[in-house]
């Protein structure tokens, strides 16, 4: 009996070991940087790089730079103006627009919760926001100015050089801007929706037909295996055939890895607040979110590489409507994060 009662005690201290390092290895967050932060409701803690700590200031001119459209060659476009804070942290439109009013191929993914992605864009090319938050300023079709002309027009603005000084006790350099602009969007974190207070024991915070969609998404409809965690998403990248009814078909993360099976897979975004962000998809081709669970509810549309979860659902049409509510009523902030326009120097 003594034997048995050790060994269950050793394994409860290994797990409560295990417990206590899963914990610090995800809260990354300093406790200063958790005062300049306030995480809401259901999120998680998310990592912060070593070198590029959250501090009020550095947030304050990440802000500035991401809304201000001289960071673009014709003064015409800005961060916000593809990712807005009032078309949720996106532009409402199938394609992002750029200077001269050219379009690229896919859609404008939103920014909310974007803290929590190692991997940035679509494709996932870019690491970490900071690897995200310069290719946009440099890109012909999007604002179209070389970071070294960005560096110049900023130098001529005594407000942001006297910033830099400040914040990173330097010049401005492309590191910098990079690192302020990432950690401006660190802070764009939407939480604290019904469905975490009914998790949280208050059994009223979801309608009858909110909490039928969540029983849906988590189990007939399986939605939550691509859509889990606290951000509802898997972080990975996935062919559901969006794409594949058209005669060229993006090739999606191929074009980052070159490998075959990558071939059509795309990011899964996350999903809290995501009524705010129509059209859906990596193209923008579908408009509602009861045209995406119809997309997922007849099995997306086949090809090569498709993953072998998708097949039809045969969800009738009030499970589609519940599973729309859930969405919709159960994932919506109750803080939603909008972000006015900052004065610029």
């Amino acid at each position: 009996m003594k034997k048995l009662t050790f060994r269950r005690l050793a394994f409860i201290l290994v797990g409560l070991v295990a417990g206590i390092l899963s914990v610090a290895s995800i809260d990354s967050l300093s406790a200063r940087e958790k005062q300049v932060v306030e995480l809401p409701l259901g999120l998680d803690p998310f990592k912060v790089p070593a070198d590029n700590p959250l501090t009020k200031a550095k947030i304050e001119l990440g802000k500035q730079l991401y809304f201000d459209k001289r960071l673009s060659s014709d003064n015409t476009v800005s961060c916000a103006s593809c990712h807005d804070p009032n078309k949720g942290w996106s532009n409402d439109a199938a394609f992002a627009t750029g200077v001269d009013g050219q379009m690229g191929g896919r859609s404008a993914p939103t920014i909310i919760n974007s803290a929590y992605f190692p991997l940035q864009f679509w494709d996932g090319r870019a690491k970490g926001l900071e690897g995200q938050a310069l290719g946009p300023i440099a890109n012909p079709i999007e604002m179209n100015l070389p970071i070294e002309k960005a560096i110049e027009k900023l130098n001529e603005i005594p407000g942001y050089k006297q910033q830099f000084k400040k914040v990173f006790r330097s010049e401005i350099t492309a590191d910098g801007i990079a690192k302020a602009i990432a950690s401006f969007e660190r802070t764009v974190l939407s939480g604290n929706a019904p469905y975490d207070k009914f998790k949280a024991g208050d059994e009223s915070a979801l309608s009858p037909e909110a909490k039928r969609g969540m029983d849906l998404f988590f189990n007939k409809a399986k939605c939550s295996a691509c859509h889990k965690g606290h951000s509802f998403t898997d972080l990975a990248f996935h062919n559901i055939g969006v794409g594949y009814d058209k005669d060229k078909p993006d090739p999606g993360r191929f074009a980052v890895t070159n490998q075959e099976g990558d071939r059509g897979r795309f990011k899964t975004p996350p999903l809290r607040d995501i009524h705010t962000s129509p059209p859906y998809m990596h193209d923008g081709s579908v408009k509602t979110l009861k045209e995406v669970v119809e997309f997922y509810n007849k099995g997306g549309i086949k090809n090569a590489q498709l993953d072998e979860d998708m097949k039809p659902l045969k969800l009738t049409e009030q499970e589609v409507a519940d599973l729309v509510t859930f969405m919709k009523e159960g994932l919506k902030s109750e803080n939603y994060p909008h972000v006015d326009p900052p004065e610029l120097p």
